[in-house]
């Protein structure tokens, strides 16, 4: 690959990291407040395919959060404004948008038929989430997973870990013990923070899946959230014999 744009990454990874990241493709699964900032971070770090998936449209409500989101792209899909930006600037990468709403029972499909070498979930629904980690795990592919990052404000309670190693994280637990249901020990990397949420409002209904509850939200926990997974993967894509994470 051409440095160009990419000079001063290069400088740190070299041409030989460079071609590394350009052969890498990850399924980006979640355009929201994490997905859109660890997409974003994939792209300008040079990934050479993505595959996004969001079904979603821009509410005034994520203004506050997520990336693609200003007064001026209310009402837009979020995929075609995460679309139009990563091709401003890669305009060199494959991206493959799949503008829907994704089901557990989708899951196998589309891992078959898009072949990533690397998951990143940023999934809301539980159902979904647990069953594109579980997926990907017995696929051998490796997942990196958001957990809770509403109601929280503290960044430095933010980890990143195996999945197993987490605590404290409602939805953490949740997602644990699901997994652990369906064969899945070590080897999913998430982010997930040791501060105790803030209570919800109560559940609203969507547009589509079940009513959710409605978290409190600050712009940089999520934003943190999809970068420090992005960096994670493309520190171990660039170290594959790297430790771990603890």
């Amino acid at each position: 690959m051409e440095t160009g744009f990419f000079e001063r990454t290069a400088i740190l990874i070299h041409q030989e990291g460079m071609d590394k990241l350009a052969q890498l493709h990850v399924l980006v699964c979640g355009l929201g407040g994490v997905g859109s900032y660890a997409a974003e971070a994939l792209c300008r770090a040079g990934v050479g395919h993505l595959t996004l998936v969001e079904h979603d449209t821009i509410a005034a409500s994520n203004i506050n959060r997520q990336l693609h989101a200003t007064h001026a792209t209310v009402g837009q899909k979020k995929m075609q404004v995460m679309l139009q930006r990563m091709q401003q600037i890669n305009p060199h990468g494959q991206i493959d948008p799949l503008d829907q709403f994704l089901t557990r029972e989708q899951i196998p499909d589309l891992l078959e038929t898009a072949k990533p070498h690397v998951v990143l979930d940023a999934i809301d629904s539980l159902n979904c989430k647990v069953g594109l980690i579980v997926e990907s795990y017995h696929r051998g592919i490796p997942v990196f997973s958001s957990m809770g990052a509403g109601g929280r404000l503290d960044p430095t309670k933010v980890q990143v870990s195996d999945l197993m190693q987490s605590h404290t994280c409602p939805l953490a637990s949740k997602v644990r013990q699901r997994c652990r249901r369906e064969g899945v020990r070590n080897g999913v990397i998430c982010a997930w923070s040791s501060e105790i949420p803030a209570p919800p409002l109560p559940p609203e209904p969507v547009t589509q899946g079940r009513p959710r509850a409605v978290n409190g939200t600050i712009s940089y926990l999520p934003a943190l959230f999809g970068l420090l997974l992005a960096g994670r993967m493309i520190h171990q894509q660039l170290n594959p014999l790297a430790p771990p994470a603890p």
